[in-house]
């Protein structure tokens, strides 16, 4: 018997089914031990040693396969054919050596890059040894992202205080999303206007041709600047005879794009269906690992992380023969279309991501995927397919007209185009990116009719329409990964993982699939590219990653490359010992001005503060972050927070806003806003009245009379019947309520606050006190059945006071932010649960700990790669001891990182 260990156990029961009773198929469930996170994981004083650690968890795992290993022929790693998947097995491999497990037993290496019983047979029959160089490029990379993120975060934590982490790629990234924000902020919009002229053909058909010279000079897309010159050219073609010059038709041929790599799959996933670049590599996984398709679990597409865009020669002929079968002769063409790599390191370069069998088609297997499965197996079978078909063949008609007037001659063209054949288009149709511009092809100009050279046509109308030049659209996920791949910044299992950590990190929000900087994202980049430059430069960042890819490709020594990086990294972050706190506000007022200080509407300085007149107003720092605040502090109390958005406009509103005086106390009450959002205040000083505006209220809806009722809560209702105690109703933390001897119950508006009665205060207050009464230890209804844990029990998905869950038997473990609960597998429940299980200290079944191994599954090797490590806060240092194995699950650490006690003096100081 062969003992063969992969990565997931959905995977693992896959495969020994194809294998048979000779085999004994074990999942690692990820990566089995990672640095720890705390001082002195990676010493670079050592040549670079570095410390490994192995969780509980894993350490069970890795026993059950040495157990198994006793009575075996050999070891066969078969970990996922990628870097990580390669790092796994080494892993493995690593600490059975040093149990001295292994003996004189053979160890060979297989990669499936397909979950099929004939991929995984012919992987059986081709082993290797594990590939060092892609190994060391492994531990350069972990290495690297250790060394950046345990040092580079403390500074951050001591000089920008409200900043989480830093990153070797996410920091890039972000800068990336900031860059355009400030685009965005400092672009001028131009007028400019667009002129053509509805014509009719003899044959009494029309069309519209635009103009695109006068008197013989060519004029630009946006050469007419104004409504007046747009008015005279308007009148001369109004007063024009119109004859066709030329009529040149011109056929077009458009090829089909390769098959997708994991870049382009998100771009499209997100452009076509929607989906996140998470949720899209998430349900890729999935289809990779396996589908039951009616008592056959089978995989339905190739590996999801790859750069390559090569199909292998039997898909090639099979999706050539699908296509004759599917869609005619015709649309075969002559010979195969073979589309080549552009990645720099062949070796990371596997087979683009296809379908598994071109003739499972989308509708075949419709009824054994869920909606989310389908639609992405839909998108992969019909690229995939596509890119072994037929150009399209189109006929593009370009037609040049001369206005011939009085006051001159004007040249108009019209275009259009016609599919004289689909060819690909039959099955896919590429779609542009948002923001991205439309192409030259001609086939979105619509179609003209027949016109002929030298015949005179008749004018309907004349339109002139006035626009106006439009700013570099934001970033959405799909057009941020294209940018980065573009750059070469990152990795195809990285990306994913890096915008990820910008969202957990607060640094980024999503507003309508567009990413928008939040203010803290700003400051952290302002802060690295003011004292850390070439460490957020893209050149500098790309560099680096051809240094691993060089690496894996045997070409460069990993010790080398981290010599060279960390002799000029540390230098610098020695030199940020020196940096004061008032050194970094007066960069970042410099670097964020159009943040930080926006025009105003009256030219007066921005920086002077309105509300003492004499201050002067700068950023300052505090214990939840950055703030605008005045420099006569505390004789002026005014402060602000920073505008997420940019808007000049909402930043100016931050400035007080008077809305009358207080008709008891005569005092003045402004609208303002603070580090907590927008309030109203009544008077001046410490003893100020101040009341946050709630829920669902907007500042620009709060006037008068809803300030006074603000500052005027609480609000006494009258008395309980039966305790004789005033209820009243008031606006706290949590949002509006009614309040009764110590007791508080919610109510589920604002406007109850002021409108409710005695009669329904009470009420309110007896359900509060009933439910209360039912006890925590109320059933919850279960929102889903995902089947039974492998030691008997039922796992379901259910929706608590803290938001979804996952639950088996005693055991809770919460879904990670932004899960949708309705997706939630059984393989993704499994180790949420077994590291929950193994926190709170809860008994499991002792089979239960070996079934269900710690969290760090195969989505944990994405978030290794993406460049980011977040080390644990340098304060509380409890858990030293735990690794880094627990942060990439979602657990939170408080180790104290890497130079922390090198820099405790000098923070205190700051």
């Amino acid at each position: 018997m062969n003992v063969v260990v992969v990565e997931s156990p959905a995977k693992a029961k896959t495969i020994n089914k194809y294998l048979g009773p000779g085999y004994k198929v074990l999942a690692s469930f990820g990566h089995v031990r990672d640095l720890p996170a705390k001082d002195g994981s990676v010493r670079p004083d050592e040549d670079f040693a570095m410390s490994w650690e192995v969780d509980s968890a894993s350490a069970k795992r890795l026993a059950d396969i040495g157990a198994a290993l006793k009575g075996s022929d050999g070891l066969i790693l078969a970990t996922d054919p990628d870097r990580e998947g390669e790092a796994i097995s080494w892993h493995v491999l690593d600490l059975l050596k040093k149990k001295k497990l292994i003996g004189d037993k053979p160890v060979k290496r297989v990669v499936f890059n397909a979950i099929t019983k004939k991929a995984v047979l012919e992987a059986m029959a081709n082993p290797r040894d594990i590939d060092v160089p892609l190994v060391d490029a492994y531990l350069a990379r972990r290495a690297l992202d250790y060394l950046v993120g345990f040092n580079l975060s403390p500074v951050l934590w001591r000089k920008l205080p409200g900043a989480r982490s830093a990153g070797r790629v996410q920091s890039v990234a972000l800068r990336l999303v900031c860059d355009r924000e400030s685009e965005i902020e400092r672009f001028v919009s131009e007028e400019y206007w667009n002129i053509s002229a509805l014509l009719r053909t003899p044959r009494g058909e029309s069309f519209e041709a635009r103009l695109v010279s006068e008197n013989g000079k060519r004029l630009g897309p946006r050469a007419v600047s104004n409504g007046e010159q747009a008015s005279a050219l308007k009148a001369m073609l109004e007063g024009a005879s119109y004859v066709v010059d030329s009529v040149e038709a011109k056929p077009v041929k458009r090829n089909p794009s390769p098959p997708f790599t994991t870049s382009t799959l998100q771009q499209a996933a997100s452009s076509k269906l929607g989906f996140s670049a998470s949720r899209t590599m998430q349900v890729a996984q999935r289809l990779y690992e396996g589908i039951d398709l009616g008592g056959e679990t089978v995989g339905l597409i190739t590996y999801m992380r790859t750069d390559g865009v090569q199909m292998a020669g039997e898909a090639i002929d099979a999706a050539r023969k699908a296509i004759g079968e599917q869609f005619g002769a015709r649309y075969v063409p002559d010979k195969p279309r073979i589309y080549s790599t552009k990645a720099k390191n062949a070796q990371e370069a596997h087979e683009a991501i296809r379908p598994t069998d071109f003739n499972r088609t989308p509708d075949q297997v419709r009824r054994f995927l869920d909606a989310d499965q389908l639609r992405l197996y839909d998108l992969i079978w019909k690229r995939g397919i596509a890119s072994q078909m037929a150009g399209a063949e189109i006929e593009r008609t370009t037609v040049e007209i001369t206005a011939d007037a009085s006051g001159g001659k004007a040249g108009l063209r019209a275009v259009g185009s016609v599919i004289r054949f689909d060819g690909f288009i039959a099955a896919y149709t590429d779609q542009r990116e948002e923001g991205e511009p439309a192409g030259d092809e001609g086939e979105d100009d619509g179609r003209l009719p027949e016109i002929n050279a030298r015949e005179a046509l008749a004018r309907e109308k004349v339109n002139a329409s006035q626009h106006f030049t439009e700013p570099p659209p934001r970033y959405s996920e799909a057009s941020l990964i294209k940018k980065m791949e573009e750059l070469g910044i990152g990795r195809p299992s990285t990306y994913a993982a890096t915008l990820a950590t910008l969202r957990d990190r607060e640094y980024v929000t999503i507003d309508k699939r567009k990413l928008i900087p939040e203010a803290k994202g700003r400051l952290v980049t302002a802060f690295l590219e003011s004292f850390f430059q070439r460490y957020v430069e893209y050149d500098f960042t790309a560099s680096l990653e051809e240094k691993l890819d060089q690496i894996s490709a045997g070409e460069l020594n990993w010790k080398d490359v981290l010599r060279d990086f960390w002799k000029d990294f540390f230098a610098q972050i020695e030199d940020t010992k020196e940096l004061r706190v008032t050194n970094v506000l007066d960069a970042l007022n410099e670097e964020l001005a159009p943040l930080v200080f926006p025009k105003r509407e009256d030219g007066s300085d921005p920086r002077i503060c309105q509300v003492c007149g004499t201050g002067k107003l700068s950023l300052k720092l505090g214990k939840y972050g950055a703030f605008v605040g005045c420099s006569n502090y505390p004789d002026c109390n005014f402060t602000r927070q920073l505008s997420s958005d940019g808007d000049a406009e909402a930043q100016a509103s931050n400035e007080p806003q008077s809305l009358g005086k207080d008709p008891h106390t005569d005092e003045e009450i402004t609208l303002r806003s603070g580090r907590f959002g927008p309030y109203v205040q009544r008077g001046e000083g410490k003893d100020a009245k101040r009341s946050s505006l709630p829920k669902g209220w907007t500042p620009a809806s709060v006037d008068h009379e809803k300030a006074v009722a603000l500052l005027s809560l609480p609000r006494d209702i009258g008395k309980h019947p039966e305790s004789g105690k005033m209820i009243s109703s008031g606006l706290g933390r949590y949002g509006p309520f009614v309040l009764h001897d110590g007791k508080y119950a919610n109510l589920e508006t604002i406007e109850d606050v002021f409108s409710i009665g005695l009669n329904r205060a009470v009420s309110v207050l007896a359900d509060k006190q009933s439910k209360a009464g039912a006890g925590r230890g109320a059933a919850v209804a279960a929102l889903k059945e995902l089947g039974e844990h492998p030691d008997g029990g039922a796992i379901t998905v259910r929706d608590g006071r803290y938001g979804p869950y996952v639950n088996w038997g005693k055991v809770n473990a919460t879904l990670p932010k932004g899960k949708d609960p309705a997706s939630v597998t059984l393989e993704e429940a499994l180790p949420l649960l077994a590291e929950r299980a193994a926190k709170s200290g809860v008994k499991t079944p002792k089979k239960a700990a070996a079934k269900t191994s710690k969290a760090k599954t195969t989505k944990a090797k994405a978030a290794e790669a993406d460049g980011e490590v977040k080390p644990a806060k340098a304060t509380k240092a409890k858990t030293a001891g735990k690794s880094a194995a627990s942060k990439t699950s979602g657990a939170k650490t408080t180790a104290k990182p890497a130079a922390a006690k090198k820099t405790a003096a000098k923070a205190k100081k700051d």
